[in-house]
């Protein structure tokens, strides 16, 4: 029951955000749907075995809503075909006045574990991003609740248009990403039970999206390692300090 009422504020808010736009611009809908070789968040690996990973969301004049969720496809946590983790998200992006390269993001997720013993918490989330090369940018997550701490992504991007094409009509792009985090003490307390600021995980991923149907498939690999000695230590989560997986990703907009 708790699932459903978070389910059904989220989509509460879905619809206000575009209850008035009938009549003027129609909000963008987008529908997503991943499956993952393993769930590695910020370098905790979450499980090690595959997951199935849905979400949705909806968008109108820099304003975004939604929900995602992570279902068990194994029986590693004993919930075989349960969602153990469902988001919820609303935030608002756009770009600063009279800098039109300069990008930037705010809003606050909800974090629910659903047939877990994991207690639920907030993020609060602001960053910047600029329209350069390479894509550079960086995001502040502020816990307010559990965690009551810090953590900050940097990353930057490159992308290739069209590097080769599937069969004779369809064109193949490539996207590579790279990005590093770090946590405060309170954060890597409670995450890795560590009582320090820490550099935490250094991420690289490399996708080969193309089009089909109207829907955007995004088959990709990416490489974890944790960035600091004492968290490498910890063996926390009882995986090896570097992870590498594959997946595919299917989306949709409307």
């Amino acid at each position: 029951m708790k699932l459903f009422n978070r389910m059904f504020v989220v989509f509460c808010l879905l619809f206000i955000l575009s209850i008035d736009t009938f009549a003027q611009d129609k909000p963008e809908f987008s529908l997503t749907a991943d499956y993952f070789g393993k769930y590695v968040w910020r370098g905790q690996n979450l499980n090690d075995d595959p997951v199935f990973q849905p979400g949705f969301s909806a968008s109108y004049k820099g304003f975004t809503a939604g929900i995602w969720g992570n279902l068990e496809t194994t029986d590693i946590h004993d919930s075989s075909g349960d969602f153990t983790e469902a988001d919820y998200y609303i935030g608002y992006s756009g770009t600063m006045p009279g800098i039109e390269k300069l990008g930037y993001s705010l809003g606050a997720i909800y974090y629910d574990f659903p047939n877990t013993t994991v207690p639920s918490t907030t993020e609060l989330y602001w960053g910047l991003s600029m329209d350069v090369f390479l894509s550079p940018s960086i995001t502040f997550y502020h816990d307010i609740d559990e965690a009551d701490g810090l953590y900050v992504s940097a990353g930057i991007g490159y992308s290739v248009e069209d590097i080769f094409k599937l069969g004779l009509e369809t064109p193949v792009s490539l996207e590579l990403g790279a990005s590093y985090g770090w946590a405060n003490g309170s954060y890597n307390e409670y995450y890795w039970g560590i009582d320090d600021s820490k550099a935490n995980d250094i991420s690289l991923s490399a996708a080969l999206p193309f089009e089909v149907g109207g829907w955007s498939i995004k088959p990709g690999i990416k490489y974890v390692v944790l960035a600091s000695g004492d968290i490498k230590d910890t063996d926390f989560y009882g995986t090896d300090d570097d992870l590498f997986f594959v997946g595919i990703g299917f989306s949709k907009g409307f």
